[in-house]
């Protein structure tokens, strides 16, 4: 079987790809393990997230779906006491900024209405397994190696692999990629479930608007989430230090219902019904980095390369978003650009790279100088942190926002030599625990002896 690029993975980054791909006139195969409908978590979109689904021509779809409508993240501090709100807002062609909205969405229908669009625009969908990379004479990736339904391998011979596999990260752990690096909030696990009975703002005005995404701040590393998801249904989760969960002996039910109440009073007034509509499950929260995520005949996508914190919905814009721009990047390639370099893809990796750094800088401000950073969103560079929430993190970066967060964590960020990474730094990273899967370290149990999963948002 011989395509122009094959896909490993069939969620939101690999079907974007495959669009954009189409697009161009470049043929992909999406291979997915999966039968969709299936259940996932990163249920928020941020605004640039929403302006994706614009460009490929989705937003009726996503309108007759009646997803929630979005129009801010509402930030709640400990106590419930003190409040900031940052709003979804767009860049206009004179570059003021304007109100728009995103959505919120069941990951189980847009996942599929995504895989569908990608489908109708032309990419073939092969439901089956990844094995391994396929290696030409040159050592460069040529393609993978796939295992059927009915247990038969075979082959697929692709100009590029795109590896949209999320924390599975299958180039990573075939080898394929540099090592993978441990980050700075790998000790954590998120626990949640949904409920119906809540409280909700429901102003028509952006700042109140029903729909909004809500996050709890409880202290450094516990907080909860608040996203809806229908006019009854409300995503609710709780992410905590591993050892403070395992510390309770609770059930991941009991976990929640308990947590629903205690983490922050205004949580707990939206949630005066805590019964949970499914069973709670639970992620153990990794934050990771690989190095070399792109070379000749492969591009790592979103989760498949690198993962932050949560906190803030960024998992399924970075994952789309890289998409997008990676299908650019090929379609040049595919034009010559670059076809005798070391690294076709060398000024796409440093470029999103770049971005993330952005997002990563924002999150470790807002643990470690949490006053600081609420100043520097609601008062002094608000403008600028807008355009972060939204996902603005490529073009006119570093901000004034992001060189006040740099200086607030006392971070130099280089990037003049041939390694465009700047890690280790800070202490974001532990090397000394790279590639940290299959270590026994890297599980969870909880109190019945169950292993959580490493997996959170792709």
């Amino acid at each position: 079987m011989k395509t122009d690029v094959v896909i490993i993975g069939g969620g939101p980054g690999g079907t974007t790809a495959a669009m954009y791909l189409a697009r161009e006139g470049i043929q992909s195969i999406i291979v997915e393990k999966d039968l969709f409908p299936r259940y996932h978590i990163g249920e928020s979109m941020t605004g640039e997230c929403g302006a994706i689904i614009r460009d490929l021509g989705l937003e009726s779809i996503m309108l007759d779906d009646e997803h929630p409508q979005k129009y801010g993240v509402n930030v709640y501090g400990a106590e419930g006491k003190n409040r900031w709100f940052i709003p979804v807002m767009a860049r206009d062609e004179n570059n003021d900024l304007q109100t728009q909205f995103t959505w919120q969405v069941r990951r189980s229908v847009f996942d599929k209405r995504m895989l569908e669009a990608a489908v109708e625009r032309g990419a073939t969908l092969l439901q089956a397994t990844a094995v391994k990379p396929l290696i030409n004479e040159d050592g460069d990736v040529c393609g993978i190696q796939v295992r059927m339904p009915d247990g038969n391998l075979e082959d697929i011979e692709a100009e590029m692999v795109l590896d949209c596999s999320g924390q599975n990260t299958f180039l990573a752990n075939s080898g394929i990629t540099g090592p993978k690096y441990v980050g700075n909030y790998d000790k954590q696990i998120a626990i949640f479930s949904q409920v119906a009975n809540t409280i909700r703002d429901g102003v028509d005005d952006p700042e109140h608007h029903k729909d909004n995404t809500l996050i709890f701040y409880q202290k450094k590393y516990h907080w909860g989430w608040f996203i809806p998801l229908d006019d009854d249904v409300v995503s609710v989760g709780i992410v905590v230090p591993s050892a403070y969960f395992v510390e309770k002996g609770e059930s991941k039910d009991d976990f929640v219902k308990r947590e629903l109440r205690e983490l922050n009073p205004e949580l707990a007034r939206r949630v005066p019904d805590t019964t949970l509509l499914e069973p709670a499950r639970s992620v153990v929260n990794y934050s990771f980095q690989v190095k070399r995520f792109t070379g000749k005949g492969y591009i790592c996508i979103g989760d498949a390369h690198r993962f932050l914190d949560p906190i803030f919905s960024f998992g399924l814009y970075v994952s789309m978003k890289e998409a997008q721009l990676a299908s650019k990047a090929i379609k040049a390639y595919f034009d010559g650009a670059n076809r005798d370099a070391d690294n076709p893809f060398a000024d796409y990796q440093a470029y999103v790279e770049k971005g993330i750094d952005v997002l990563e800088d924002s999150l470790d401000a807002f643990w470690e100088q949490p006053l600081a950073f609420a100043r520097i969103v609601y008062s002094l560079h608000r403008p600028y942190m807008i355009d972060v929430f939204a996902g603005r993190i490529y073009e006119g970066q570093p901000s004034p926002a992001a060189l006040a967060f740099q200086k607030l964590l006392r971070r130099d960020r280089q990037y003049d030599s041939e390694d465009i990474y700047s890690v280790p730094i800070g202490s974001r990273y532990h090397p000394e625990r790279a590639p940290i899967w299959n270590t026994a370290s890297s599980m969870v149990r909880t109190a019945d002896g169950e292993a959580l999963v490493n997996y959170f948002d792709s």
